[in-house]
């Protein structure tokens, strides 16, 4: 494992700002997380990382060695390709096999060091296979393997889990992060799976039209969002349109009157993330905001429940309460108060900055 620095990394094609300017540095067996929407940079920056797209601007250094210009076999690094990229032709071990061959390593170094891969991902009893017969989560760990072999100094995880259905997704992410703390590998992951990022990364990295928004932990970017561009990519917040009047009061569009903390007078737009709204049958006491909603929207997801609540002609909310035996759960129609305090509601300001 080693120390992963990018230096002001830019990637441009034409007048088109691909990478603007990306400073980060990984740690030695950090795993970091590359969140954002398609097309906002995060899959040009590996790849620059690997050396198959050769940046406009700034430095690549891996253990301290600078290796921007360095083609991608020169630099110990690991790809696993959204794609998986196998050959159809060979088998689970001759694909594995297939960069060490190249790199003319002796033969029993390639027997060795193959079968130690594929131990790693728990398919040592499945190298003679081919890729068609293997399931999509084998078919995942063999090109896993296949980065895993060159022993490399930063593994690069490009969106690995996306062909995989929602369970099979939830199994492996778990391997891939155990087998990661195992090996201490210094980790750089591209999703835009905001559970995928939560539940995998030591430290996320939002991204957006090339240009790093926020990095930072989990908690520090679900609690305390930059802009409104992370507070709505990260986690889920209902957004509620109109001005801060006064310091502490918050004017919705609706005419609605809300408490809350900071944001200067003026146009501004306030974030509830769903979990932080209490929802009753009766009036609520002791919280800074009390209100009257009907309930227009059930969403049933097993472990929890969405409720959508209307507050006014021009707003709704979104409470998310646990699915308990016995708690209160409205029906459609109903009546219900939501309230929550004002410490759990953020303000950006013109609709940007937060406060």
């Amino acid at each position: 494992m080693a120390k992963l620095e990018l230096d002001h990394l830019s990637k441009r094609y034409g007048d088109f700002h691909a990478v603007r300017d990306v400073t980060l540095d990984v740690a030695e067996g950090e795993f970091l997380v590359l969140l954002g929407p398609s097309g906002c940079g995060k899959t040009t920056t590996l790849r620059m990382i690997a050396g198959f797209v050769e940046p406009t601007g700034g430095a690549v250094r891996v253990g301290g060695s600078d290796v921007t210009w360095q083609p991608p076999w020169k630099r110990n690094t690991g790809l696993v390709f959204q794609s998986y990229a196998l050959f159809p032709h060979l088998t689970v071990n001759q694909n594995v096999a297939f960069g060490l061959e190249m790199r003319k390593c002796s033969p029993g170094e390639v027997a060795q060091r193959t079968a130690e891969a594929l131990r790693l991902v728990r398919l040592e009893h499945l190298g003679e296979r081919l890729p068609r017969q293997l399931s999509g989560g084998q078919q995942q760990r063999v090109a896993l393997a296949r980065a895993l072999v060159f022993r490399p100094d930063v593994l690069l995880l490009d969106e690995p889990l996306s062909n995989l259905d929602a369970k099979l997704r939830h199994e492996v992410r778990v391997e891939i992060r155990e087998l990661q703390r195992q090996l201490g590998l210094t980790t750089v992951m591209v999703t835009h799976d905001q559970e995928e990022a939560l539940t995998m990364a030591d430290r996320l990295v939002v991204m957006s039209e090339g240009a790093v928004r926020q990095a930072g932990t989990q908690r520090d970017l679900y609690e305390r969002p930059a802009d409104r561009f992370v507070a709505d990519f990260v986690g889920r917040s209902t957004f509620i349109e109109g001005r801060v009047e006064s310091p502490g009061m918050f004017r919705t569009v609706g005419g609605l009157a809300m408490r809350c903390n900071g944001g200067a007078v003026g146009a501004a737009s306030l974030a509830i993330r769903p979990e932080r709204i209490s929802i009753s049958p009766t009036p609520l006491v002791g919280v800074d905001n009390s209100l009257e909603g009907t309930v227009e929207f059930v969403s049933y997801l097993g472990a929890q429940i969405d409720i959508h609540i209307r507050i006014s002609p021009r707003e709704r909310l979104i409470a998310q309460i646990a699915n308990r035996a016995g708690d209160f759960t409205p029906l459609v129609g109903d009546g219900v108060h939501v309230g929550w305090a004002s410490s759990d509601a953020r303000v950006f300001e013109d609709g940007a900055e937060a406060s």
